[in-house]
C-alpha cells in the first residue's frame, strides 16, 4: 500500500523463518523422510511410519519455528530425492548437496561435519578415531553420541563409524539398515560372531 514504514509492527522486525518441506520416499531400507529449508537439507530420517513421522515433524517445527510442509514435487527436494535413490541403487558413491546444519550444534556439529568431509564412501572409521581428529582423543563416547544425534543420516555418513574391535556399533536406523549401508559400500566390519 506504499507505507512500507507500517509494515513492521510493534514487536520489531521478525526474522523470516525457514520455509521447510518434507516429503516420505520408500527405499529397500524403508520408508525414509526427507525435510530440506531454503538452505538445504536439513533432516533425514529412517522407518518413517506416521506415528515415527509425525514425531519428526513435530520436533522439526518446534526446532525450526515453523511447520514444515509436506511438498514431494518441492524443488528444494528434487536432488535430495535423486542422490539418495542414486546411493540405494549403488550409482552414486558423493552426496553433492547444500545441507542446513541448524538441528545440531557444538561439538555434536563439529564431529559430524568432520565426518562429512573426512570419511569417504567406502571406508570406515572408529569412535575414538574421529574424536582424535577433531582434537578430543578421549571423547569417543561423545563422538558415539553425536553420531546418535545426527540428522542427517546416510547423507553425513554415521553408518561408517563402527567399533575398533570389528563390532558394528550402534545406529539410530537400527543395526540391519546399518549393515545394508556399510554392505552397499563394500565394507563390512570383521564377521560379528
Amino acid at each position: 500500500m506504499g507505507h512500507h514504514e507500517q509494515d513492521r509492527d510493534e514487536r520489531g522486525p521478525q526474522p523470516p523463518r525457514p520455509r521447510a518441506v518434507w516429503a516420505v520416499v520408500d527405499s529397500d531400507i524403508g520408508p525414509l523422510l526427507l525435510a530440506a529449508t531454503d538452505t538445504g537439507l536439513v533432516n533425514v530420517v529412517f522407518h518413517a511410519t506416521p506415528d515415527v513421522r509425525d514425531k519428526a515433524l513435530a520436533r522439526l517445527a518446534s526446532r525450526l519455528g515453523a511447520e514444515p510442509a509436506e511438498d514431494p514435487a518441492s524443488p528444494l527436494l528434487a536432488e535430495p530425492i535423486r542422490q539418495l535413490r542414486a546411493y540405494l541403487a549403488g550409482e552414486l558413491r558423493d552426496f553433492e548437496l547444500p545441507l542446513d546444519w541448524s538441528l545440531i550444534s557444538g561439538f555434536n556439529r563439529q564431529v559430524l561435519r568432520e565426518l562429512a568431509t573426512g570419511v569417504p564412501f567406502g571406508t570406515v572409521v572408529g569412535y575414538g578415531d574421529l574424536a582424535r581428529r577433531v582434537g578430543q582423543p578421549g571423547a569417543a563416547q561423545a563422538v558415539g553420541v553425536a553420531m546418535g544425534s545426527n540428522p542427517l543420516p546416510i547423507v553425513v555418513a554415521c553408518h561408517r563409524v563402527v567399533e575398533r574391535d570389528g563390532g558394528i556399533g550402534g545406529f539410530g536406523g537400527g543395526l540391519e539398515t546399518k549393515r545394508h549401508l556399510l554392505a552397499l559400500e563394500g565394507v563390512l566390519p570383521a564377521p560379528l560372531f
